[in-house]
Protein backbone atom coordinates (compact mmCIF):
# COMPACT_ATOMS: atom_id res chain seq x y z
CA UNK A 1 0.00 0.00 0.00
CA UNK A 2 1.20 3.26 -1.18
CA UNK A 3 0.02 6.10 1.69
CA UNK A 4 -0.26 9.47 0.14
CA UNK A 5 -0.85 13.02 1.90
CA UNK A 6 -1.77 15.81 -0.22
CA UNK A 7 -1.06 18.97 2.34
CA UNK A 8 -2.33 22.95 1.60
CA UNK A 9 -2.79 25.76 4.02
CA UNK A 10 -6.73 24.87 5.14
CA UNK A 11 -7.49 22.00 3.21
CA UNK A 12 -10.35 23.55 1.58
CA UNK A 13 -9.40 24.07 -1.77
CA UNK A 14 -5.94 22.97 -3.27
CA UNK A 15 -4.98 19.70 -0.95
CA UNK A 16 -8.79 18.23 -1.47
CA UNK A 17 -8.70 18.62 -5.36
CA UNK A 18 -5.84 17.23 -5.69
CA UNK A 19 -6.73 14.06 -3.09
CA UNK A 20 -9.86 13.62 -5.53
CA UNK A 21 -8.07 14.05 -9.05
CA UNK A 22 -5.65 11.99 -7.94
CA UNK A 23 -7.94 9.32 -6.51
CA UNK A 24 -10.12 9.42 -9.36
CA UNK A 25 -6.60 9.00 -11.57
CA UNK A 26 -5.82 5.78 -9.62
CA UNK A 27 -9.22 4.19 -10.02
CA UNK A 28 -9.69 4.99 -13.76
CA UNK A 29 -6.19 2.96 -13.99
CA UNK A 30 -7.49 -0.29 -11.68
CA UNK A 31 -4.84 1.01 -9.15
CA UNK A 32 -6.94 2.16 -6.35
CA UNK A 33 -6.16 -1.06 -4.10
CA UNK A 34 -2.19 -0.40 -3.96
CA UNK A 35 -3.00 3.35 -2.31
CA UNK A 36 -4.42 5.26 0.23
CA UNK A 37 -4.75 8.86 -0.37
CA UNK A 38 -6.08 11.78 1.66
CA UNK A 39 -5.36 15.33 2.48
CA UNK A 40 -4.82 17.92 5.13
CA UNK A 41 -3.60 21.15 6.26
CA UNK A 42 -0.91 23.02 7.86
CA UNK A 43 -3.41 25.64 9.59
CA UNK A 44 -6.02 24.49 11.84
CA UNK A 45 -8.48 27.55 10.80
CA UNK A 46 -10.65 25.65 8.43
CA UNK A 47 -10.72 22.48 10.65
CA UNK A 48 -13.94 21.07 9.91
CA UNK A 49 -15.24 22.84 7.22
CA UNK A 50 -16.37 21.13 4.06
CA UNK A 51 -14.33 21.69 0.54
CA UNK A 52 -14.37 25.28 -0.90
CA UNK A 53 -17.44 25.78 -3.10
CA UNK A 54 -14.87 26.57 -6.15
CA UNK A 55 -13.31 23.50 -5.63
CA UNK A 56 -16.20 21.61 -5.54
CA UNK A 57 -17.61 23.05 -8.54
CA UNK A 58 -14.52 22.66 -10.55
CA UNK A 59 -14.27 19.13 -9.84
CA UNK A 60 -18.18 18.84 -10.63
CA UNK A 61 -17.52 20.11 -13.76
CA UNK A 62 -15.15 16.90 -14.82
CA UNK A 63 -17.22 14.55 -12.67
CA UNK A 64 -15.10 13.92 -9.13
CA UNK A 65 -17.20 13.94 -6.43
CA UNK A 66 -15.59 15.29 -2.83
CA UNK A 67 -18.84 14.60 -0.96
CA UNK A 68 -18.18 13.71 2.95
CA UNK A 69 -14.56 15.37 2.77
CA UNK A 70 -13.93 18.15 5.82
CA UNK A 71 -10.62 19.74 6.37
CA UNK A 72 -8.69 18.24 8.85
CA UNK A 73 -5.07 19.27 9.92
CA UNK A 74 -1.67 17.27 9.57
CA UNK A 75 -0.33 15.84 12.33
CA UNK A 76 3.33 14.43 13.50
CA UNK A 77 1.88 11.17 13.35
CA UNK A 78 1.26 11.54 9.97
CA UNK A 79 5.03 11.49 8.91
CA UNK A 80 5.56 7.73 10.07
CA UNK A 81 1.56 6.79 8.31
CA UNK A 82 2.46 8.05 4.57
CA UNK A 83 5.05 7.24 2.14
CA UNK A 84 4.72 10.61 0.29
CA UNK A 85 3.59 14.05 1.54
CA UNK A 86 2.94 16.57 -1.20
CA UNK A 87 2.78 20.56 -0.63
CA UNK A 88 1.23 22.72 -2.93
CA UNK A 89 4.10 25.21 -2.11
CA UNK A 90 6.91 26.39 -0.42
CA UNK A 91 5.11 28.03 2.19
CA UNK A 92 3.51 24.50 3.29
CA UNK A 93 6.98 22.66 2.95
CA UNK A 94 7.65 25.43 5.35
CA UNK A 95 4.81 24.58 7.88
CA UNK A 96 5.29 20.82 6.93
CA UNK A 97 9.21 20.66 8.23
CA UNK A 98 7.97 22.83 11.33
CA UNK A 99 5.24 20.34 12.49
CA UNK A 100 7.16 16.92 11.49
CA UNK A 101 10.44 18.31 13.11
CA UNK A 102 12.06 17.89 10.04
CA UNK A 103 11.58 15.59 6.84
CA UNK A 104 14.81 12.91 7.60
CA UNK A 105 13.15 10.31 5.26
CA UNK A 106 12.94 12.44 2.73
CA UNK A 107 9.10 12.19 2.23
CA UNK A 108 8.19 15.41 1.70
CA UNK A 109 7.84 17.56 -1.64
CA UNK A 110 5.79 20.05 -4.00
CA UNK A 111 3.22 17.89 -5.85
CA UNK A 112 4.82 19.72 -8.88
CA UNK A 113 8.24 18.73 -8.54
CA UNK A 114 7.10 15.59 -9.90
CA UNK A 115 6.60 17.34 -13.25
CA UNK A 116 8.32 19.17 -16.21
CA UNK A 117 8.44 22.42 -14.77
CA UNK A 118 8.49 22.14 -10.88
CA UNK A 119 6.71 25.27 -8.85
CA UNK A 120 4.29 26.14 -6.86
CA UNK A 121 0.58 25.91 -7.01
CA UNK A 122 -1.17 28.85 -7.00
CA UNK A 123 -3.96 28.76 -4.24
CA UNK A 124 -7.36 29.85 -5.44
CA UNK A 125 -8.54 30.50 -2.34
CA UNK A 126 -6.99 34.47 -3.44
CA UNK A 127 -6.49 34.20 -6.94
CA UNK A 128 -10.35 32.76 -7.55
CA UNK A 129 -9.25 30.79 -10.75
CA UNK A 130 -9.71 27.22 -9.31
CA UNK A 131 -9.12 26.78 -13.54
CA UNK A 132 -5.16 27.23 -13.21
CA UNK A 133 -5.18 25.62 -9.73
CA UNK A 134 -7.00 21.86 -11.37
CA UNK A 135 -4.67 22.13 -14.59
CA UNK A 136 -1.94 22.27 -12.24
CA UNK A 137 -3.23 19.70 -9.80
CA UNK A 138 -3.81 17.52 -12.95
CA UNK A 139 -0.24 18.31 -14.02
CA UNK A 140 1.10 17.24 -11.12
CA UNK A 141 -0.65 13.96 -10.05
CA UNK A 142 -0.16 12.65 -13.64
CA UNK A 143 3.63 13.72 -13.61
CA UNK A 144 3.33 11.70 -9.77
CA UNK A 145 1.50 9.04 -11.03
CA UNK A 146 4.22 8.40 -14.02
CA UNK A 147 7.09 8.49 -11.45
CA UNK A 148 5.30 5.60 -9.00
CA UNK A 149 4.87 3.33 -11.80
CA UNK A 150 8.73 3.65 -12.76
CA UNK A 151 9.12 3.46 -8.82
CA UNK A 152 6.80 0.53 -8.37
CA UNK A 153 6.71 -2.30 -10.72
CA UNK A 154 3.18 -3.48 -9.06
CA UNK A 155 1.95 -0.25 -10.30
CA UNK A 156 2.96 -1.34 -14.39
CA UNK A 157 -0.40 -2.85 -15.65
Amino acid sequence: MINVMFVCHGNICRSPMAEFVFKDMVEKQGLSDHFYIASAATSSEELGNPVHYGTRNKLRQVGISCAGKYAMRLTKADYAEYDYLLAMDDYNISNMLRMLGGDPQKKIALLLDYSRAPRAIADPWYTGNFDITYDDIVEGCEAFLAYLKRTYPELRK
